[in-house]
C-alpha cells in the first residue's frame, strides 16, 4: 500500500489543493486507457486516502479528450488471452477492488468528466459519488461490444440504482454511447457544463463539500452503501443509530452554536 503520508503514484498525476485530492489520469494519447499499473496505483491510492485526514474530498479526472476509455487494448486485453480461468479471475477481481475502494472511502469522490467515458472508465465514474461532466463527455458501458457481459465491475448493481432498471438494461445491453445532455437528463451526470467551465465547477463542488462536516458526510456515504439492499424497516433503524452517533460528534453542537450566533459553522478539520 502507498503510505498515507507519502502518496506518490507513477502512472497518473496526484496533487492536493488544500483539502481536495486531485487524481488525474495521464495517458491522453490513449484516451487515458487503463494499464495494470494504473489499476493497481488507483486502488492503492484510494486505500491510502482513508487514513489521510487532511484530505476531505477526492476528485478523479483525466487529461486530454477523454476521461477514460477503459482497459488498454495492448497492455491488458491482448495479455488476457494467455491466461487460464484462474488468471482471468485474478484480473477481474483486481478491477472490482478499484470500485470497492471508491465506495469504501469515507469521503466524497467526484468524477470530473473531461471527455469520453467508456468501459471500465464508465464504471469508475458510476462508482463515484457525484459526476460533473463537460458537454463533450459521452458515456458508454460498451462491454457487450467486445463480447463481454454488460455486468462488469459492479455496473449491473450500481447503474439501475442511478438511472432505473429500464434505462440501465438498455445501456448495458446495447453498449451504445449516450451524449452528456442525455446522461444529465437521466440523472447519471449531476451537472453538465461547457469544457471551459469544468474545472471551476468541479472545484466549486469539491470545496463546498470539503468545508462541510466530514464526519457527517462519511456517515451519509456509509448509509447510502449499507442501505442499497435493506428493507425500509432495517434502513429506518440504521439511520436512527447513525443519526444518534452524529449527535455526539462536536460538529453537531458547532452547527447549532453557529446558527444561534448567526455565523458560518467551523467544522472539525
Amino acid at each position: 500500500m502507498i503510505a498515507s503520508r507519502n502518496i506518490d503514484p507513477k502512472s497518473f498525476l496526484y496533487e492536493e489543493r488544500g483539502a481536495v485530492a486531485l487524481m488525474t489520469l495521464n495517458r491522453p494519447e490513449r484516451l487515458n486507457s487503463l494499464t495494470f499499473e494504473v489499476y493497481r496505483e488507483l486502488t492503492e491510492t484510494l486505500a491510502a486516502l482513508r487514513m489521510r485526514d487532511e484530505v476531505r474530498v477526492v476528485v478523479i479526472t483525466g487529461r486530454g479528450r477523454g476521461f477514460c476509455s477503459g482497459g488498454d487494448v495492448e497492455d491488458i486485453i491482448g495479455e488476457l488471452f494467455d491466461r487460464d480461468m484462474g488468471g482471468l479471475l485474478e484480473f477481474t477481481r483486481m478491477t472490482c477492488e478499484l470500485i470497492r475502494n471508491i465506495r469504501a472511502l469515507n469521503k466524497p469522490v467526484i468524477a470530473s468528466l473531461n471527455g469520453t467515458v467508456a468501459g471500465a472508465g464508465a464504471v469508475i465514474a458510476l462508482a463515484c459519488d457525484l459526476r460533473i461532466a463537460a458537454d463533450t463527455a459521452k458515456i458508454a458501458f460498451l462491454f457487450v461490444k467486445v463480447g463481454l457481459a454488460g455486468a462488469d465491475m459492479g455496473a449491473a448493481f450500481l447503474l439501475p440504482k442511478v438511472v432505473g432498471l429500464g434505462k440501465a438494461t438498455e445501456m448495458l445491453y446495447t453498449g451504445d454511447f449516450i451524449a452528456a445532455d442525455e446522461a444529465g437528463k437521466i440523472g447519471l451526470y449531476n451537472r453538465v457544463v461547457a469544457p471551459s467551465e469544468l474545472e471551476i465547477e468541479t472545484m466549486r463542488w469539491a470545496e463546498k463539500l470539503a468545508a462541510g462536516p466530514a464526519f457527517a458526510l462519511g456517515m451519509t456515504k456509509a448509509a447510502l452503501n449499507r442501505e442499497l439492499d435493506m428493507s425500509l424497516e432495517m434502513a429506518l433503524e440504521a439511520e436512527a443509530e447513525a443519526q444518534a452517533i452524529c449527535m455526539l460528534n462536536p460538529d453537531f453542537r458547532e452547527a447549532y452554536q453557529a446558527f444561534t450566533e448567526k455565523r458560518a459553522p467551523e467544522f472539525n478539520k
